[in-house]
């Protein structure tokens, strides 16, 4: 999927008219028209301005630009979960607006040449460009426009349904001019969140399933097209000489290459190497071991790689070991702080960062909406003292402090720390490993997508095995680390929570509760309102809405989990035992599946391998017959709906 991040400044600001803007009456309210428009201030740029400031129209055009990219790719989708979109394709479509680089919470008008909004900033209109053009020469249109936006919110990732949750709906008013309407007056920042939409041509959708895997070329209306691509290797982009937004102010010295290349590399330290062979131009280096070491060579020292430190006053975000608290084994918070507290970090960034990293104790570390550290202000207070009561008691009496160590190895401070805390939480150890009051062993696995990090985790394994916990690191390509990602299949992972200067919708999709849902998060909040507006009960929209519109989802998770069942309960051996009884009493022993299967593989006699083999055979087509009926009846229910 692609939703862009903005880096624009905080909310909490008013949004004020662009200039130079039209004021005029409508209704009670007062309604802006302008090119542009900003969260602090008036736009920098007046229409029709000469290229930004940081752009150079003068630019050579031409050549070719070849990037790397690590893993693979299957589809050239981007707005669907269920797959891994190639390198680059968001940038064959055009969105509402054009965010400057150079200002904060700022946008104009790209496909739209003009924004309209209320004084309480209860909806936004766009006025689209009659120059507008797919890559077929057609012209975008407002039912694009309308198309997209209900798309996105209805078959998307489900990350779109959040992030336009307070955009009630969008609607032609003219020709050229479409409305978005709000929930409400209370969201800043929603006129530059629908000013990011990259529209979708509506009739090259009109024969594809939106909610399909594709490889096929999609249509455009940017600067590059797909030229070719040879799927999960190499995809590359032609620049449309004909674009028609090529002469706007605001691209001249922009999409200058005739080419833009990806290359994939399934290992890091190929694609390094790659970079250092000249077979990649540009490279951004986020791996403090190689910046430290690995650019002492000829291509640097004759001037033919060029490194650069490029400041900036962005939010830095928070990269960090996450726990799935959908794992029993994590639900206890007391756990999670104890686990987290084994990492060593003032050792691992003196042996293996060189010093180079500072430990972030904020999600906008590098930026003023940093936390500043201390017990609250009264600002602060006056949105947590609400919350007394179901936060922790210590957010109000205690400065969060992550543990420190002298940095040369020595853990037992920390472990002192985190065994105290496995116990108040029902652990201890039992023959040097932790285990709970049932004799469960503590034990949980890592999942990583770069094998660079394994050298982080490694030693992370270690401290944890001085407290009796067993923590397995395995590393997996993208795609099948993107799909345990998407399905909730991991214990513990490599994650990272980008950060804007503008935090807004997003902050629902990585804190909310409801986003942790899939198949009841899908259904459009058009139909939960439509029902109670009609005067229906909740149970009865839940019962007659909500759950046969999820019900594709639901019932495909419980066909699939019923065929993982069959085909995975060899854990009964510890249980039922090895009786060849077979009742109806669940009390009773009896012989699990799995056990007779192995058994009777392994036997002399040929009727009993015959047996096994037909059991085998016999359990694998039904695993398979769920699969297709959960596939089956998920495609008939989706049909049915629309």
């Amino acid at each position: 999927m692609s939703i862009k991040r903005r880096s624009v400044l905080a909310g909490g600001a008013a949004l004020v008219i662009g200039a130079p803007a039209i004021v005029r009456a409508q209704s009670s309210s007062k309604v802006h028209v302008s090119h542009g428009f900003a969260m602090h201030g008036a736009p920098k740029y007046p229409a029709n301005a000469g290229p930004p400031d940081y752009l150079n129209p003068s630019a050579p055009v031409g050549g070719t630009a070849r990037f790397g990219a690590r893993g693979t790719f299957d589809s050239l989708h981007p707005f669907i979960t269920k797959s891994v979109p190639a390198a680059g394709i968001t940038q064959i479509w055009e969105s509402l607006c054009w965010s400057s680089r150079d200002e904060a919470s700022t946008e104009y008008g790209l496909i739209a040449e003009a924004i309209e909004w209320p004084e309480d900033r209860s909806w936004v209109a766009f006025t689209l460009r009659p120059q507008a053009r797919w890559h077929d020469g057609s012209p975008i249109t407002v039912e694009d426009v309308i198309f997209t936006f209900d798309i996105l919110k209805a078959k998307g990732a489900p990350n779109y349904a959040f992030y336009y949750h307070d955009v009630l709906k969008a609607e032609k008013i003219g020709d050229r001019k479409v409305r978005f309407v709000f929930r409400d007056d209370t969201n800043r920042e929603l006129p530059l969140i629908v000013g990011q939409l990259q529209i979708l041509p509506s009739k090259w959708w009109a024969t594809r399933d939106f909610e399909k895997v594709s490889l096929d070329i999609p249509m455009g209306s940017g600067p590059y097209k797909v030229d070719s691509f040879d799927a999960g290797r190499s995809i590359t982009y032609r620049r449309v000489a004909d674009w028609w937004a090529k002469d706007l102010w605001m691209n001249r010295g922009r999409n200058n290459f005739d080419v833009i290349r990806y290359e994939y590399y399934r290992d890091v330290t190929v694609q390094f190497e790659a970079f250092k062979a000249g077979e990649i131009d540009i490279r951004q280096e986020n791996i403090a071991r190689n910046w430290a070491t690995a650019y002492d060579v000829p291509p640097v020292k004759d001037g033919r790689i060029k490194r650069d430190e490029i400041p900036h006053e962005l939010p830095t975000g928070m990269q960090c070991f996450t726990f799935n608290t959908r794992r029993e084994l994590f639900k206890d918070r007391r756990v999670r702080e104890a686990i987290a507290g084994m990492f060593d970090f003032e050792w691992s960034n003196k042996n293996l960062f060189y010093g180079l990293y500072k430990r972030n104790l904020s999600y906008f570390g590098n930026s003023e909406l940093a936390s500043s550290g201390g017990l609250p202000s009264p600002e602060e207070l006056k949105y947590l003292e609400p919350l007394r009561g179901k936060i922790p008691d210590e957010v109000f009496t205690k400065e969060f402090k992550l543990p420190v160590t002298d940095g040369t190895g020595n853990v037992r401070d920390l472990a002192r720390r985190s065994l105290a805390l496995l116990k108040e939480a029902g652990w201890e150890i039992k023959d040097g490993k932790m285990t709970d009051k049932a004799g469960k062993r503590f034990a949980f696995e890592m999942l990583l997508n770069d094998a660079s990090f394994e050298r982080i985790a490694l030693p992370y394994r270690q401290n944890l095995e001085r407290i009796g916990v067993d923590m397995n690191v395995r590393t997996v390509d993208t795609a099948q680390f993107k799909r345990r990602e998407d399905e909730f299949d991991f214990d513990m992972m490599s994650d990272g929570f980008g950060q804007s200067l503008s935090p807004g919708n997003e902050q629902r999709d990585f804190w909310g509760s409801k986003a942790a849902e899939t198949a009841l998060r899908d259904v459009p909040l058009s139909l939960k309102e439509a029902g109670l507006a009609l005067g229906a009960r909740q149970s009865t929209v839940t019962l007659k809405v909500i759950l046969p519109y999820a019900f594709p989802g639901v019932f495909t998770g419980v066909l699939l989990a019923l065929a993982r069942a069959v085909g995975e309960t060899a854990p009964l051996l510890f249980v039922i035992g090895a009786s060849i009884i077979y009742d109806w009493n669940p009390a009773h022993p009896s012989t699990a599946m799995p056990l007779m299967i192995f058994n009777y593989a392994g036997s002399f006699y040929e009727s009993q391998q015959a047996a096994a083999w037909g059991v085998a055979l016999t359990l694998v087509a039904i695993v398979f017959a769920l699969n297709l009926a959960a596939r089956f009846v998920a495609a008939r229910m989706r049909r049915e709906q629309y």
